[in-house]
């Protein structure tokens, strides 16, 4: 306390920074980004604007790039993850997996049909502004998830027509997480045995598995616990969270993503008397964690960087932005969806993934592409963000809509 007094009088500013963040950097990160967030989500509110965006701007402030008060990346990421998982959680908990299979039938096609036309342009693109081939290729790649954050974060469950606009969402996503599963496990080199289609093939016999498994321990484990002790509601609340993040670290360690796992452990519960109750209480959680993820997003941000890409980025991120709509309108249309509904569904998948920056970041850590290749896929995913966040807020019913005739929780 003295040396903190003796900053203070002396006016060092830079040192007083230094002993918060290290005596208990967790605290002062988390201090930083909700007082932050709660000054900035005001003044967005009050001139009618995206929360995401407020967020995302705040992390550019504070982040290396200006502020340069919370430059721990890496915590504030790891922080953020788990709010990824909460989400498919909950999405998973108000899913029936019947209805989830049909729609897995239906979008299949339209997901790698979609996929390979978004890789192609952005390939193309990428090559046009002399990127080496793999570069292009990871590039291309990374155009063609969607933002299961965006997407899901602001579309209404509680009218009937968004319930089944969010199933088709869904799948869409959960298709596109499981190649990006599997370009991950490519970039990883395919382990330690360096054998990445013996690793893609282990994935293809380990999703069931893992499915089965966890019917098993959901039918003759949680459902008795939970028809015994549904009275206590903290009981309840804590098997959901240790439910969902157990079985996340189970799916890690069989080689998929936290995020599999957890949408498994929820789709597993659907069936259960109580699952409205267990989401109902997970969303404030779910809500914490999602706010520091997109505050990461802007932590990570290097504006730096960003001269040299402006132009490829601006490019990328505008033919994503038009590209993506019109070819989910074409394609759901074409397998039984209204023009409407797919427009729809093609507005809030319009926008680049989380996924796209984990890819670009694992690329770079591993030396296939270079800090320019890596920026440029950050830079377009950042403004696909904002900009698909402004469309939908914009035109459809969201919790967050400027209009109060669209605004649906």
């Amino acid at each position: 306390h003295s040396c903190w007094q003796l900053c203070l009088i002396l006016g060092d500013q830079e040192t007083v920074q230094l002993i918060m963040y290290t005596e208990d950097p967790i605290v002062f990160t988390i201090f930083l980004v909700f007082s932050g967030a709660a000054l900035l989500a005001t003044l967005a509110l009050f001139v009618r604007q995206s929360l995401l965006v407020a967020y995302i701007l705040l992390g550019v402030l504070l982040g290396p790039s200006v502020g340069n008060v919370v430059n721990d990346s890496v915590l504030v990421g790891e922080i953020s993850h788990i709010g990824i998982m909460f989400l498919l959680f909950l999405m998973g908990l108000e899913l029936n997996p019947k209805d989830l299979l049909g729609l897995f039938r239906r979008t299949t096609l339209v997901t790698l049909l979609s996929s390979l036309l978004f890789a192609l342009v952005g390939f193309s693109l990428a090559t046009l502004f002399g990127f080496t081939f793999i570069e292009s290729l990871i590039i291309g790649a990374a155009t063609t998830f969607s933002s299961t954050i965006v997407g899901l974060k602001l579309l209404p469950t509680t009218v009937l027509h968004h319930r089944h606009t969010g199933e088709v969402i869904i799948s869409v996503l959960l298709l596109q997480d499981l190649l990006a599963i599997l370009l991950l496990v490519i970039l990883q080199g395919g382990g330690e045995a360096n054998h990445p289609l013996w690793e893609i093939l282990s994935l293809v016999i380990q999703v069931p598995l893992l499915i089965g498994l966890s019917v098993l321990a959901v039918k003759y484990l949680l459902l008795p616990l939970i028809t015994k002790y549904d009275c206590i509601h903290e009981y309840i609340f804590l098997l959901a969270i240790g439910w969902c993040l157990g079985l996340a670290e189970a799916a890690a360690a069989v080689g998929l993503s936290h995020e599999i796992g957890a949408f498994i452990a929820g789709i597993t519960l659907a069936t259960s008397p109580i699952s409205y109750f267990m989401s109902e209480k997970l969303k404030p959680l779910r809500d914490f964690f999602l706010v520091i993820f997109f505050f990461s997003v802007g932590v990570g941000f290097d504006l730096g960087s960003a001269g040299d890409i402006v132009l490829p980025a601006l490019l990328l991120a505008g033919l994503m932005l038009g590209l993506k709509p019109f070819t989910f309108r074409y394609l759901l249309h074409k397998v039984g969806d209204s023009k409407r509904r797919s427009m729809e569904i093609g507005v809030r998948l319009g926008q680049m993934s989380e996924f796209s920056l984990l890819v670009a970041t694992l690329a770079l850590s591993r030396g296939e592409i270079g800090a320019k290749a890596a920026y440029l896929i950050q830079m377009a995913t950042l403004i696909t963000f904002i900009v698909s966040s402004y469309l939908v807020v914009m035109n459809y019913p969201t919790p967050i809509a400027l209009s109060d005739k669209l605004r649906r929780d």
